[in-house]
């Protein structure tokens, strides 16, 4: 018997020690779900820790990660004075996380601006802001001379009101939140009377205190969706744009060529301005020359008028993105990056909007369109030497994907012939053939026998698919890219035979009395488009712009807008992409998913 009970203990007391183990772990992380597009850099960027942190508590993170699996996230222990994150667990309230962190709803809700009553679900991870400090009491010197002790004399009327026309008791009461009572009380002549004397005096006695509300313990807590109500952002519109432009536009040094392209955009931006002003949109534009890369912004960011203004485009160098971004949370302004994808202050910044999209974002929407595009596929991956190393992580991600979906696939040398091509092909799927660079000495050395293929096997579906940088080629290999039913993905695109662009590069060549310049993208078309797409939204919509993001859309004519936060306390990342097709009909084709 005493074995036993010695068992028993000796069971109870482990599972009580692993249980507190398990307690004291759920201290020290957050767990975090991956959704598509994340990447451990962009993870850890969102809750400022190190890559090496998370692989440390999720062994095998660095060899793969996958939509849908938990990541357990580092964190300190909680404390009074910092901000935290908070896994939403299943039965948990907005009301009553408040109430466990000690801050408002409001805080919570301005900490995670992307967070609503749709999304307040499990598994979803919020930001704690840290508790304001309550202040400490103020404590009255006492005098220490009792005969000197005065009792205060207050006053009987705290105003003295003059009776305009047509007011009454009831609407001089509600003016001054008192009860009509009140007011007669401190005016006894007026007992009895429905007028009053226009031009009369009358006094306006302090209200009696309200007695303390005792919490009605068996009142329902407010509801998540009546608590994000209360907290949304009041609609307010802006009579006049305050908008600000932050570049390099004169040559500096040895940065004419970089110039050159942000001279480019600001013309386009301009374009778009004077679009909107001749729609009736008020806009005051107030631009700054950000100078050389080693030049300092801090003149700048204390400019007064760009403390007051609703957006920002810019910077171009890395080295002015970050006290940019930090200048634009404090004043909470929004701020369009143009150019970089490889900045990471979108990840806790909620004002930021990223229009160049980053790598691993950008990747999984061209898995996404092409699965979309091609349901019955075989895959040739054609392994090539030059330039591959940039397509890595491109090859490795879609090779996933592949697998994940059961789709053949097949690799091959770049010394192939038509011959050992032909072997690959099967005649009941479509067959694609991608090489694993984007390079133009790649294309150069595989198009003659992709050509040859397809040519002695007419009856066969056969297509190559490739990279953005394909367009910069188009004009040496159109024939080719016709012929072998070309795709390649890219989220910007423009060609002179759209009437759009068309139309734009003959507005700018009336402007400016010259050519855009012939690389991608085209930097005159990508000022006017971000300026006409973010200005327009906001003259439209106002403070309630990001509400309506998703119903907001615009043709634009090279650069497509479809913005996702990234979180629910970081700022937007575009993740729109296109298909490019050239046709067998020699048709050109401009694919748009959404």
């Amino acid at each position: 018997m005493k074995t036993i009970r010695r068992a028993l203990f000796s069971l109870l007391l482990a599972t009580s020690c692993t249980l507190g183990i398990h307690a004291q772990e759920n201290q020290s992380y957050i767990l975090h779900t991956i959704e598509k597009g994340q990447s451990l850099y962009s993870i850890s960027s969102m809750y400022g820790v190190s890559q090496n942190d998370i692989i440390k508590l999720n062994p095998g993170s660095d060899q793969r990660i996958y939509v849908g699996r938990k990541l357990r996230i580092p964190r300190e222990a909680p404390n009074a004075t910092q901000e935290t994150f908070h896994t939403i667990e299943s039965g948990e309230t907005l009301y009553r996380l408040s109430q466990r962190y000690g801050v408002s709803v409001q805080a919570i809700c301005k900490a995670n601006p992307g967070l609503s009553a749709v999304n307040f679900h499990a598994g979803e991870v919020i930001r704690i802001p840290a508790p304001i400090p309550e202040k400490p009491p103020i404590v009255e010197a006492q005098p220490t001379d009792t005969t000197s002790l005065r009792a205060e004399v207050k006053p009987r009327c705290r105003d003295m009101h003059k009776v305009g026309r047509r007011e009454t008791v009831y609407s001089i009461s509600r003016e001054y939140g008192i009860s009509e009572e009140e007011l007669i009380i401190a005016n006894p002549e007026l007992k009895g009377k429905n007028k009053i004397k226009r031009g009369t005096y009358l006094c306006i006695p302090y209200p009696k205190p309200s007695p303390k509300k005792v919490a009605d313990s068996s009142k329902e807590p407010p509801t998540n969706r009546e608590l994000f109500r209360e907290n949304s952002i009041k609609a307010e519109q802006y009579p006049t744009l305050k908008v600000a432009i932050i570049l390099p536009l004169l040559p500096e040094g040895g940065q004419q060529n970089e110039s050159a392209r942000m001279i480019e955009y600001y013309e386009g931006f301009l374009m778009a301005v004077d679009s909107l002003k001749k729609s009736g949109v008020s806009i005051d534009l107030h631009t700054y020359n950000s100078g050389p890369q080693n030049a300092s912004i801090q003149k700048i960011l204390a400019d007064k008028e760009l403390q007051d203004v609703n957006i920002i485009f810019g910077p171009l160098y890395q080295e002015h993105i970050q006290p940019l971004t930090e200048f634009a949370h404090e004043k909470g302004i929004r701020l369009v990056i143009p150019f970089t994808s490889k900045d990471n202050s979108v990840f806790r910044n909620p004002y930021i909007y990223q229009i160049n999209t980053p790598q691993s974002y950008l990747y999984s929407e061209v898995y996404d369109h092409f699965f979309r595009q091609f349901r019955n596929a075989n895959i040739i991956f054609l392994n090539t030497q030059e330039g591959a190393r940039d397509k890595e992580e491109f090859i490795k991600g879609f090779k996933e994907e592949l697998s994940n979906r059961s789709v053949p696939m097949t690799s091959l040398p770049d010394t192939v012939t038509a011959h050992t091509l032909s072997k690959v092909l099967r005649p009941d799927r479509e067959n694609i053939f991608i090489p694993t660079s984007g390079s133009n000495v790649a294309l150069i050395k595989l198009l003659p026998h992709l050509t040859v293929t397809v040519r002695q096997h007419p009856e066969v579906p056969i297509h190559l698919f490739g990279y953005p940088e394909w367009q910069t080629y188009t004009k040496d290999h159109l024939e080719a890219f016709f012929e072998l039913d070309t795709y390649f993905y890219t989220s910007f695109y423009t060609n002179n035979l759209l009437p759009s662009a068309a139309e734009f590069t003959r507005n700018y060549r009336h402007w400016f009395a010259k050519d855009l310049e012939e690389r991608y993208p085209k930097y005159g078309i990508l000022g006017f488009d971000t300026g006409y797409f973010f200005l327009k939204g906001l003259a439209q919509y106002g403070s309630t712009f990001e509400e309506n993001l998703n119903r907001f859309n615009v043709a634009s004519i090279q650069t497509g807008f479809k913005f996702q936060r990234v979180n629910n306390w970081g700022g937007f990342i575009n993740r729109k992409v296109f298909f490019v097709h050239f046709t067998k009909k020699f048709e050109l084709l401009k694919l748009d998913f959404d």
